[in-house]
């Protein structure tokens, strides 16, 4: 799953892209989406430090974070709740129930994507930031 990609949408100007065409006409860049994904790297690559520290004082989990139904059992059996923070992915299994996710999740706050069932969602709508 930590291969897999999230799908954006942008709007560039006409010259903007004429521009990135150009430079894949030019054999700079495969396509477009390489160009942008090139620019993006470069963006967060320059910014490393910042994100870095951010990470640090926010305290957040950096990457994939993954729950189970197995892993929020033995929460809800430890009397704990979580409050989930994470920059990257967090994936909540299909095994999970709403009942569970609700029970044991207090809030989710996601910089990047959160994977869960449509039901999952609906459960914890008002607890995802």
């Amino acid at each position: 799953m930590a291969g897999e990609t999230e799908k954006i949408t942008i709007n560039l100007g006409y010259v903007d892209l004429g521009q990135i065409d150009l430079l894949v006409q030019e054999g700079f860049y495969s396509n477009r989406t390489d160009f942008i994904r090139t620019a993006i790297r470069n963006q967060l690559a320059i910014h490393a430090d910042a994100v870095k520290q951010t990470v640090a004082r926010r305290t957040l989990v950096l990457g994939l974070q993954e729950y189970t139904r197995r892993d929020l059992e033995a929460v809800r059996a430890a009397g704990e709740r979580l409050q989930i923070q994470v920059l990257g992915l967090v994936v909540i299994a299909e095994d999970v129930p709403p009942e569970l996710a609700r029970a044991t999740i207090d809030s989710v706050a996601v910089l990047g994507a959160l994977r869960a069932s449509p039901e999952v969602r609906a459960a914890l709508t008002d607890r995802i930031r």
